[in-house]
C-alpha cells in the first residue's frame, strides 16, 4: 500500500510538471505569435496610397527603376500617364523592364536611360543627355541603393558612392530643370535603418567611406549610415529650395523583398531569404506606396524636408534633423563630387 501511494504521488507530481511545462510552452508560442503580428504590423504591413492624381504631360526619373520598389513605382506612375525614365545601370535589364511596363500599362512613354551611380562620369553624362533631349522634369525619385563591398570608380566606398553621393550629384545637376517646371518634387528612398546610423566625418574625409571593414556586419552598418545621409540630405535640400516651389521628402518603404542584399555573402543570403523574406518582408508593390504618397499626395508642400513611413509623417531622431550635421554633410558631399 505504501509503494502504491508513493507511485500515485509521483504520477500526480509528473502530471503537474507536464501540465506546467505545457502551459509554459503554450504561453511561449502565444508570445511569439503576438510578437510576430505586432512586428509585422509595425515593420511590414503597408498602407495603400489611394490618390487619383494623373500625370499626363509630366516627366519622371526613377533610379533603379528596373526592379523591386523602383519598378513597382514606375509602373504605377506610367498607369497615371507620366513619361517615365528608368535610370538604371544594366542596359539589358533596363530595356527589358521598360518593355514590360509599356506592355502592362499601355503607356509607350516608358524609356530606359543608362545611369551608373557608382560613376560620377556616368551621372554627369546621364544629366547632360537628359537635359539635352528631355524638355521637362517634374519628379525625381532617388530609389536605387545597395549594400555591397568595394569602391566606386571615383575611389569612394561603394555604399557611400551609390547610396548618397550619386543621388546627391544627380539631384544637384537636375535642380534647375525641376525649378523650371515647379511645382515639382524630389523623393529620396531611405530606410528605418537610418535610426541605427551615424555620420563619422573623419571616416568620410579620410577614407571616403561611411565605415571601415568589409564583413556583412560592416556592410549593414555602412548601409544604415547611408540611409541617415539620405534623411540629412533631404533636410538640408529643403532649406536650400525654400521659395522655389520644389519640395523634397525622404521615406521608409517598409521591409520589402528586393535585390538589395544580392552582394551579401551567399550563406548569409540563405538565412536572410529564409527568415526575413518569408516572414518579415512585403512585396515591392506594397513597398512602393509611401514613395507614391510622397510623390503625389496633395497639400504636403509645407512638410518639405520631412520623413515619412507607411504613408504618414514620422518624427526622426535629433541627429537626423540637426541643421549643423546636415550642412556639414552637404559640404563634404560637394567636395567628394567636385562641386565645391
Amino acid at each position: 500500500m505504501k509503494d502504491r501511494g508513493l507511485a500515485q504521488i509521483r504520477r500526480r507530481h509528473l502530471t503537474s510538471a507536464l501540465t506546467t511545462a505545457n502551459m509554459i510552452f503554450i504561453l511561449f508560442i502565444v508570445i511569439l505569435l503576438v510578437a510576430y503580428f505586432v512586428g509585422h504590423r509595425i515593420f511590414v504591413h503597408r498602407k495603400t496610397f489611394n490618390g487619383t492624381a494623373k500625370l499626363y504631360g509630366k516627366t519622371v526619373i526613377i533610379t533603379g527603376g528596373n526592379t523591386g520598389i523602383g519598378k513597382a513605382t514606375a509602373a504605377d506612375l506610367a498607369l497615371r500617364g507620366a513619361r517615365v525614365i528608368l535610370a538604371c545601370r544594366s542596359k539589358q535589364r533596363g530595356e527589358a523592364a521598360a518593355q514590360e511596363i509599356r506592355t502592362e500599362t499601355g503607356n509607350d512613354a516608358v524609356i530606359f536611360m543608362q545611369l551608373d551611380l557608382a560613376s560620377q562620369k556616368s551621372i554627369r553624362s546621364f544629366a547632360e543627355t537628359f537635359l539635352k533631349f528631355e524638355p521637362r522634369l517634374d519628379l525625381l525619385i532617388n530609389n536605387a541603393a545597395l549594400a555591397a563591398p568595394g569602391c566606386t570608380e571615383d575611389g569612394l566606398g561603394m555604399i557611400l558612392g551609390v547610396n548618397h553621393i550619386g543621388p546627391f550629384l544627380l539631384t544637384n545637376l537636375l535642380l534647375e530643370r525641376l525649378k523650371e517646371y515647379a511645382p515639382s518634387r524630389v523623393v529620396n528612398v531611405s530606410s528605418c535603418g537610418h535610426d541605427l546610423g551615424t555620420i563619422d566625418f573623419d571616416c568620410i574625409n579620410t577614407h571616403k567611406k561611411l565605415a571601415l571593414g568589409s564583413s556583412d556586419v560592416d556592410l549593414f552598418r555602412a548601409y544604415a549610415h547611408s540611409k541617415l545621409c539620405n534623411v540629412l540630405f533631404t533636410h538640408e535640400l529643403a532649406k536650400r529650395l525654400e521659395g522655389t516651389n520644389v519640395t523634397c521628402y525622404s521615406l521608409h518603404p517598409g521591409s520589402v523583398r528586393t535585390e538589395l542584399t544580392r552582394d551579401i555573402n551567399e550563406w548569409h543570403m540563405c538565412i536572410i531569404k529564409a527568415i526575413i523574406s518569408k516572414f518579415w518582408a512585403t512585396d515591392p508593390v506594397s513597398g512602393a506606396q509611401t514613395t507614391l504618397y510622397c510623390a503625389l499626395h496633395e497639400n504636403i508642400e509645407h512638410l518639405s524636408g520631412r520623413y515619412f513611413s507607411d504613408c504618414q509623417l514620422v518624427q526622426v531622431k535629433p541627429e537626423a534633423r540637426d541643421d549643423g550635421i546636415a550642412k556639414k554633410l552637404w559640404d563634404a558631399s560637394e567636395k567628394l563630387c567636385g562641386m565645391a
